[in-house]
């Protein structure tokens, strides 16, 4: 059962398993067949990169609402997305590691946690709270998937975020985040912290532009 992941991970070309992980996957699964209920195969990993530290100014007097990023095709769901060097064009899916919530959710979350945080708003809200918001801040998740057969193998993201004025949608600030981040092992779990660290490290510019632009942010009177 469990075993079947392990397979597909290493037939993808992310590296060998460590013995001692295959020897315990192995006795897992002989201790499985004997059970009534059988062993699922999926493993489900939680994107939540925690915001970086940073300083926290004076916050904007209004009111900030972040939207749930968009994203094309596969980028939408959950199945985690691998590309390999001999097919360059080529979009796979992983069968069997999966996140628990699209990555498009787990980033607008990790922006809002990462926006309270540093104070750049007077208040961050999601759209379930129903505030009448001065800004509006969207995107677009463009890329989100390990590079499974580079050297050394590696995971990479590109965002495109864009703030608005909601009273006319005039752009305020608009720019997309890209970058790579190795993996510290050969496994799938080393592949999920990888993400978690390049997410970290986007949210954290996004924040960063923020705050440069502070002194532009005032919301339009009535």
């Amino acid at each position: 059962m469990v075993q079947v992941t392990i397979a597909r991970w290493a037939h993808r070309g992310a590296g060998p398993v460590p013995a001692v992980l295959a020897l315990l996957l192995a006795l897992g699964g002989l201790a499985g067949c004997g059970s009534s209920t059988p062993l699922r195969s999926e493993r489900f990993y939680r994107l939540d990169p925690a915001p970086l530290a940073g300083p926290a100014g004076t916050p904007v007097p209004a009111i900030l609402l972040v939207n749930d990023l968009s994203a094309r095709g596969f980028l939408g769901a959950r199945q985690v997305l691998f590309r390999t060097r001999a097919e360059p064009l080529v979009t796979q899916r992983y069968d069997d590691l999966l996140w628990e919530e699209p990555p498009t959710s787990a980033l607008a979350r990790a922006l809002v946690a990462a926006l309270r945080a540093a104070r750049v708003f007077e208040f961050v809200v999601v759209p379930a709270e129903r505030a009448r918001a001065d800004f509006l801040l969207g995107g677009e998740l463009e890329r989100f998937e390990h590079l499974a057969t580079e050297q050394p193998p590696r995971v990479a993201a590109t965002l495109h975020l864009a703030l608005v004025r909601s009273a006319d949608r005039g752009s305020m600030v608009s720019r997309t985040y890209s970058g790579e981040e190795p993996l510290a092992g050969s496994t799938p779990d080393a592949m999920v912290a990888a993400f978690t660290r390049l997410s970290a490290r986007l949210v954290g510019e996004a924040v960063r532009d923020l705050q440069a632009n502070q002194a532009r942010l005032r919301p339009t009177p009535p």
